[in-house]
């Protein structure tokens, strides 16, 4: 099956091959009409793709910060229904690629084939579900999301194989998410010497696919570190911390990023 040509993602890493800053949060937090609010001002801010979290109530992979931020925002209501409502008039205010992350559960439920057609109808460019195998992917749902323009995005972590890596860089077409350390998501202060040894390892490798490192990113020294090894990274959990103590978020969003982004002054 060909996949379509013209993919946000792929344009943006065509045009921008470094110090690409992605920012996740979870939809219908902190409070449940959010989601669209923060993607404007995350791009306003600077941003150059977002991250939508798809509340979950067993999100595995994630850390107490988010883990916390999925409770409110299912506590306040949000589903997958009502997020695609919401995001019914993203294309109107956003240009910049975003992502729908989550798990494999909550897609399933609401139907795969209505998901990805959702997903197509808001202007989705990918999605991140860590706990779909490649296998089932291949077999199930890689012709699924590419008919909709869905890149599947894979994550890779230390222990990966490198047989595992190149299976994954030859089933993708966006990026790979490099997941800095064995751990779940969580700001951490400062990149050890080791997490840089396997960034440099995974860049030797050649892969056709761009790599932007997430989990532990919270900071201009984290980013930098990161973007000397990457294309970029992706940050999370203190993001979440940032819109939980939010009194402005349009104010609020826009220091962050460029704080980040070392603009700010």
């Amino acid at each position: 099956m060909n996949i379509k040509v013209t993919n946000r993602i792929n344009e943006l890493f065509e045009h921008k091959k470094s110090g690409i800053l992605s920012v996740y949060y979870t939809a219908g937090f902190p409070k449940l009409n959010d989601t669209l609010d923060i993607a404007r001002h995350l791009q306003a801010a600077g941003a150059d793709l977002i991250e939508i979290g798809i509340p979950f109530s067993d999100p595995v992979a994630d850390g107490p910060t988010i883990q916390q931020s999925n409770k409110q925002a299912l506590d306040n209501g949000m589903t997958l229904k009502l997020l695609f409502s919401q995001l019914e008039e993203l294309r109107q205010h956003v240009q910049i690629p975003v992502i729908m992350m989550g798990y494999i559960n909550p897609v399933i439920q609401f139907g795969v084939d209505n998901f990805c057609k959702a997903c197509e109808k808001c202007g989705i460019d990918g999605l991140i579900l860590p706990d779909l195998p490649i296998k089932e992917y291949v077999a199930d749902y890689k012709d699924k999301f590419e008919a909709h323009g869905l890149r599947n995005i894979f994550l890779i972590t230390p222990q990966t194989a490198e047989s595992r890596i190149r299976e994954i860089d030859e089933q993708s077409d966006g990026f790979i998410y490099m997941v800095s350390s064995a751990s779940t998501t969580g700001a951490k202060a400062h990149v050890v010497q080791d997490q840089i040894a396997y960034f440099q390892r995974v860049r030797a490798m050649q892969l056709k696919n761009q790599t932007l490192v997430g989990f532990g990113i919270s900071n201009k020294e984290t980013f930098e570190t990161a973007v000397q090894n990457s294309n970029g990274a992706i940050i999370g959990s203190a993001f979440i911390n940032l819109l939980e103590k939010s009194v402005d978020l349009e104010k609020d969003i826009k220091s962050f990023v460029e704080a980040i982004k070392g603009l700010s002054s």
